[in-house]
């Protein structure tokens, strides 16, 4: 039994079929770009190339911006305005220079008397101590 096709059914198959290769063309070729890209990026990562930093115009995020410290932190740290990641580093610096870590447990941060004042008490944990400083900083 043999079909018998029109010109017509045959007109309309052929433009079908050709626009359905060509998505799939382009798909598979924008995977092997991206496969490529994300090879690339890896060497990158692996040779040490350094992501590209904000600009001088970008609005600074909540741990850029400079908070005032209170008269209790500014022992620590000093009077002047300061972000938040920079008033962690130096609180760090600042126990590591009076050994205020304690020896047997290192997450413990035995206190001094200008810690005592900002902790409120004699032992933080370092998960702690980031809360204390935010309540004084404003």
């Amino acid at each position: 039994m043999a079909i018998k096709t029109t010109k017509k059914a045959e007109t309309k198959a052929e433009p079908e079929a050709a626009p359905k290769a060509a998505p799939k063309a382009a798909k598979a070729a924008a995977k092997d770009t991206a496969k490529d890209d994300a090879a690339d990026e890896a060497k990158g990562a692996a040779k040490g190339k350094k992501v590209a930093a904000p600009k001088s115009g970008d609005k600074p995020n909540a741990l850029q911006k400079p908070l005032q410290p209170t008269p209790e932190l500014a022992a620590i740290v000093g009077d002047s305005p300061i972000p938040r990641g920079e008033v962690v580093s130096k609180v760090w610096e600042y126990i590591r220079k009076h050994s205020l870590q304690n020896p047997e447990n290192k997450r413990e941060i035995l206190a001094d008397d200008k810690l005592k004042k900002v902790f409120g008490k004699d032992k933080a944990t370092m998960f702690e101590m980031n809360k204390y400083l935010a309540q004084h900083l404003k």
